[in-house]
């Protein structure tokens, strides 16, 4: 009798050999980036904003056309938030968002390497506040401000810097050591201080505690391992960073939900999606849940202000991570209830 392949094994080998080529890929693929940043400090600091807009066009246009496995990943997430299940070939509406989304992350990407130079008369010519979001700002200080890869996200922070107000920012590797530090130079020209992902909490809980506001964005993939919780996005499970609602907790702080919404006439206005004043005994699970579902009734409304091209859902949870998020969702129900209980009372 023929024996079955060891599927198991074959498996295993094949993660192997696609580890092994990370490396090699990540060389290769570093003259370019370095590149494109050198490119980038060199050409779009002397743009007009007009002329920056137009070649970051441009240049997701061409993205688009030769990004396979991005434009594949972009519709699924696109038909995640559209509540979708379908295999077919994205239909016209469909392509007309997901080339939004490339067109809006260059911009973005753009934007951060504009304001590197005449930073803070740059950032106020093309984003403002909306009243409610001065409101918020006027009354309350420190600030946990919570966004996503949503809109021109780097110009929330900056317009907070602008209004007088110390804004610390958290930084992920990019590339090699020397390119994340270049880059973070860069969106540090505008005054705002920016930290390094690993080792963030103590510089964050410091700021805090001393008056600074902190800008963190959540639609992001954090192990558990790593301090991530699970919860649902759209419907999935996916881990997510519990720092905005964890920080706040520690520190008494006011948790803002907002975003930078693009305007039609290419400049931005930030806008507010809730709020959660520092209360006692607040569960750190449900308002990180709380921010991701705010944030993505935002997503909903605009997809295509979303960088649809991440791999959000690429973890899978364990039986028992499923358990204790239906646990989790089970006791947030059951104390809302006795809330509503003791409001009707």
């Amino acid at each position: 009798m023929a024996q079955k392949p060891d599927n198991s094994a074959s498996s295993r080998h094949g993660g192997k050999r696609r580890r092994n080529r990370k490396p090699i890929r990540r060389g290769l693929r570093r003259p370019f980036e370095w590149l494109g940043i050198f490119l980038g400090l060199l050409v779009l600091t002397n743009l007009t904003h007009r002329m920056l807009f137009a070649l970051c066009d441009f240049m997701s246009a061409v993205m688009f056309f030769f990004d396979r496995k991005g434009r594949a990943l972009a519709l699924a997430n696109l038909r995640a938030v559209l509540g979708v299940a379908s295999s077919a070939p994205p239909t016209r509406r469909e392509t007309l968002i997901l080339k939004r989304s490339y067109r809006n992350m260059a911009r973005t990407v753009g934007h951060v390497f504009w304001t590197s130079r005449n930073a803070m008369r740059r950032a106020a010519s093309v984003a403002v506040f909306s009243p409610k979001c001065l409101d918020v700002l006027a009354e309350h200080k420190p600030l946990v401000t919570v966004s996503a890869h949503l809109g021109c996200w780097e110009v929330l922070s900056q317009l907070v810097h602008l209004q007088g107000r110390r804004m610390i920012s958290v930084a992920k590797d990019i590339g090699t050591p020397a390119m994340t530090e270049l880059l973070m130079k860069s969106r540090k020209s505008i005054g705002q201080e920016i930290v390094h992902a690993d080792g963030a909490f103590r510089p964050l809980y410091e700021g805090l505690k001393g008056g600074a506001d902190v800008g963190l964005l959540v639609d992001q993939v954090v192990r558990p391992e790593d301090g991530g919780v699970w919860v649902e996005f759209f419907g999935r499970p996916v881990p997510v960073s519990v720092a905005p609602a964890f920080l706040a907790a520690k520190t008494h702080s006011t948790i803002v939900v907002a975003w930078s919404r693009p305007l039609k006439d290419g400049t931005y206005r930030c806008e507010y999606v809730n709020l959660y004043p520092w209360q006692k005994g607040t569960d750190v699970w449900r308002r990180t849940q709380d921010c991701i579902l705010d944030l993505e009734h935002v997503i909903r409304r605009h997809p295509s202000c979303w960088v649809l091209n991440y791999n959000y859902f690429r973890k899978t949870p364990k039986d028992a991570d499923l358990r204790q998020l239906a646990e989790r969702k089970a006791k947030t129900e059951r104390k809302k209830e006795r809330d509503d209980e003791t409001h009707e009372s």
